[in-house]
């Protein structure tokens, strides 16, 4: 019975009289990007634009973005949850109700915000409720943390437009959570830019196999 009371904490999103008190000062991280050496918190370009994805895991995650042409930084960290300023430890119970997250800058000029969403959809499966394969949890839930209206209407579209091709392909219902961006926190040093300073370590990232479906031109 205790083995499943934990496993129900885990992948259930915990009350607010549950969620563990975490603290007033952010945990210490990394200051720069290990891979490319520039601000994990700014200032950055005036330019540039910022999105947030989860996907699980947030080392394979964070890898495939800071890979790809026009994200100027990548960082991991923690948000959708209730308690202030966690540790992976904490996020690990369950009892703070964060989802490992990747918050990315980007230039809109090289990269569109679909071009991003294309790669979110694809590069996971959305369809999984709180966990990503093996990886299971509230902090490995699907989701979309948008900064504008706009955003959030380019994913709603999207999510809309991915179903109708999951449909055509038999795949279930798609469990993604849009929300206006919540707080972020920066996770421990350790996790940030994992798999460059680790390149065996594990990557949790397993696509469905169905292209997405949805227009790449327009610039958010």
């Amino acid at each position: 019975m205790f083995i499943i009371d934990m496993f129900n904490k885990k992948t259930k999103m915990p009350a607010v009289n549950e969620a563990l008190p975490g603290r007033d000062t952010p945990i210490p991280t990394a200051e720069t990007h290990f891979v490319n050496g520039r601000p994990l918190k700014g200032p950055w370009p005036d330019n540039l634009h910022t999105a947030m994805f989860g996907m699980g895991c947030f080392w394979g995650v964070e890898r495939l973005f800071w890979q790809v042409p026009g994200v100027y930084v990548t960082a991991s960290g923690y948000a959708g949850g209730i308690t202030p300023n966690p540790t992976y430890q904490e996020t690990c119970t369950g009892l703070t109700g964060h989802n490992e997250v990747v918050l990315m800058v980007f230039d809109p000029a090289i990269i569109s915000y679909e071009e991003l969403l294309t790669l979110f959809w694809e590069e996971h499966d959305p369809t999984q409720g709180m966990r990503q394969g093996n990886d299971i949890g509230t902090t490995y839930r699907s989701g979309i943390y948008t900064f504008s209206p706009e955003q959030k209407e380019a994913a709603e579209a999207s999510r809309d437009a991915y179903q109708q091709a999951l449909n055509a392909s038999g795949r279930g219902k798609i469990t993604t959570e849009i929300l206006e961006v919540p707080e972020f926190y920066y996770a421990e040093d350790y996790h940030q830019q994992y798999l460059a300073k680790n390149p065996a370590g594990y990557c949790s990232l397993r696509g469905t196999g169905v292209s997405c479906p949805i227009p790449r031109a327009r610039a958010i």
